[in-house]
């Protein structure tokens, strides 16, 4: 009898025991599961698109702002594409454009800095037709047409490059324009609001009312961040129509004003023989200096072209944006000399001319000031959202697709843009911009290699799904109803997917513009030679990019997806790809997607019906509408 009550208490011993193992392993289990839960929820409240069918490497390759942009979305007509230009013409920089050809070193009179306009900015047209082509055909953006040529992943370099730039542009920009909220607080609140204002800011580069008109203009450009990029072209049209007007009334009024044109209009050119040569080349240059990063994101918005019909694809740049910007830089030539005639002082900034203007504090001086000011806040918007902001989001749209979107990437350009103090880069005491016109050589080398893998080696031919996957699905056999191995992605080259080719010419860009670019930034004395190499920066850049790809290409061959053609042999492939079902190709199947919807103005990608699916639908409704006729 002990040992049988032994024996049982031993029993229930180890039960107990046992549940109680049990009780500690579930609460373990529980507390995990919950911290797992929560980051589960963090996670999904982050992300901009859930996982769906997508595997882990598509994850970092592709999103809803990053897919082929479908029928519905492509809604720019060739006149929106004018109006974009009209739009981004009229803004301070490209006004003070033709201080550079007329002031020291260049030293030449108006009419040649300005045909030097003319020419620089038709070779931006040319340079951004190249650009734009692959958007208009394939409708798609510059981080995965990149793609192509420097491979699935080695393209988050140049990437990478054009995020810096266009956060670094942003504040650039915000800080240049932070002085028309000045002029328009200035006319409205009186004449002695700059003194009334106390500077409590310890900074030799700022004060307390210069820095209340940067913030102001900085908060009035979050609200169109919001809209995505195939909905901004009515802000562009709107642009279109106020800021060329402003831009003539000002000059109307300024000539007025100040009773005709001054001694600027009269100035000889200081310079003679190879050195006007020289000059000249280099102002025609710095116009396709300040444009290589429009040039290198033309495909951005051309994606939404509405069909890629022959004007959109060779008149519409070549054509508006030559017109455009040198009549704006003629018009900030003429303002100038008039306002030299008046106060006796060359002031190549229009906002400059409108402080003066405001020395008369009239109330009709006043309203002009006002409106004239606003519609230069708008003109610096409009550019500030085209060339940097829809730039920053897509690019980091690309590097994290999970998780960033256009619109939040946006966001963060903004808030970044302000924390790193701009008003610092545009100081009197600061070579910062210089820094960032010389910077072009590094977009032209990549602008180089991107032309010559479309045009010259592929022929025009890209395979959409092989743009946004290491790895595809394979083919499915009619035989065995079974499906093949996966298939790897011509644009991933080798394990690390990335094309050396692309690198190394990309490289030898660099390299003939370097010492000069070294030259330009001031720190250190160049020898003659590489100055007048660096002056062709954009074209040595390219140029050198671009043959040495094809050289590379040619010794050491790339997967191209179609049959090869010979260095001098004709023929082109591009084609004009149906994109409605992409996700379907992309993972080899029909989606079965949630019932959620796309929300138009959000672009992020939460699985909804694919079209495919909505077909469908309709046909179901349908069947049942016959139904009840024919029952009822």
């Amino acid at each position: 009898m002990k040992s049988e009550e032994k024996e049982s208490s031993t029993v229930t011993n180890a039960r107990y025991s046992g549940s109680d193992q049990i009780d500690n392993t579930s609460v373990e289990d529980i507390s995990n599961s919950e911290q797992n839960s929560i980051w589960l929820r963090i996670v999904k409240f982050l992300e901009v698109q859930p996982r769906g069918e997508l595997t882990t490497a598509q994850m970092f390759l592709y999103n809803h702002d990053l897919r082929p942009v479908e029928e519905k979305r492509r809604l720019w007509s060739w006149y929106n594409y004018v109006f974009f230009w009209v739009a981004d013409s009229f803004n301070i920089n490209t006004w003070q454009i033709a201080a550079t050809g007329m002031q020291a070193p260049l030293n030449m009179n108006w009419w040649m800095t300005w045909l030097s306009v003319w020419l620089g900015y038709f070779l931006c047209g040319i340079f951004v037709s190249i650009g734009a082509r692959v958007g208009i055909q394939y409708h798609i953006s510059f981080p995965v047409a990149v793609r192509s040529s420097f491979g699935i992943y080695g393209s988050l370099w140049p990437v990478i490059n054009r995020v810096f730039m266009s956060c670094i542009w942003f504040a650039v920009q915000t800080a240049v324009a932070g002085p028309t909220f000045q002029l328009m607080l200035h006319a409205i609140f009186g004449k002695s609001l700059p003194n009334k204002i106390h500077n409590t800011i310890s900074d030799p580069d700022l004060t307390t009312y210069q820095f209340l008109g940067i913030f102001l203009f900085w908060l009035f450009q979050l609200p169109f961040i919001w809209f995505p990029p195939h909905k901004i072209r009515h802000l562009f049209t709107v642009k279109a129509y106020v800021a060329p007007i402003a831009g003539f009334g000002f000059l109307i009024w300024t000539l007025v004003k100040c009773n005709g044109l001054g001694s600027v209009m009269h100035q000889k050119s200081g310079l003679q023989g190879g050195e006007l040569g020289w000059a000249f080349v280099e102002s025609t240059m710095n116009a396709l200096a300040n444009f290589a990063t429009l040039i290198v994101n033309a495909p951005d918005f051309a994606r939404f072209a509405n069909k890629p019909s022959f004007g959109m694809k060779y008149l519409v740049y070549t054509i508006s944006i030559p017109i455009c910007f040198s009549i704006t830089s003629l018009i900030g030539i003429l303002v100038t000399s008039a306002a030299e005639n008046k106060y006796g002082e060359t002031y190549w900034s229009p906002l400059d001319v409108l402080g003066r203007f405001l020395d008369n504090y009239t109330s009709g001086n006043r309203a002009g000031v006002f409106f004239i000011s606003a519609a230069f806040a708008l003109a610096q918007l409009g550019t500030n959202i085209s060339a940097n902001s829809l730039s920053f989001g897509t690019d980091c749209s690309a590097i994290l697709p999970r998780f960033i979107n256009i619109r939040r990437g946006g966001y963060l350009c903004a808030f970044l843009a302000l924390a790193i103090c701009p008003w610092k880069l545009i100081s009197s005491s600061s070579r910062f911009t210089t820094y960032l016109s010389a910077y072009s050589v590094f977009l032209s080398s990549i602008a180089g290699v991107v032309a010559c893998d479309y045009y010259y080696v592929r022929r025009g031919y890209l395979k959409l799904s092989h743009l946004y996957s290491a790895d595809l699905p394979g083919q499915e056999d009619s035989i065995s109803s079974t499906k093949n191995t996966t298939i790897r992605s011509m644009y991933a080259y080798n394990k690390i997917g990335c094309n050396w080719r692309a690198y190394l010419a990309y490289i030898c860009g660099i390299l003939p513009n370097i010492v000069g670019f070294v030259g330009a930034t001031g720190t250190h004395t160049v020898p003659i030679g590489a100055t007048e190499v660096y002056r062709l920066n954009f074209f040595m850049g390219f140029c050198s990019a671009f043959i040495v790809y094809a050289i590379l290409c040619y010794f050491f061959p790339v997967e191209i997806g179609i049959e090869r053609t010979g260095p001098f042999e004709k023929g082109w492939y591009e084609e004009c790809p149906d994109v409605e079902f992409f996700e379907e190709e992309l993972v080899g199947h029909e989606i079965q997607l949630q019932d959620s919807v796309i929300d138009d103005n959000d672009l992020s990608l939460t699985f909804s019906k694919s079209p495919r699916e909505k077909e469908h639908d309709n046909g179901n409704e349908n069947v049942s509408k016959l139904r009840k006729v024919f029952f009822h």
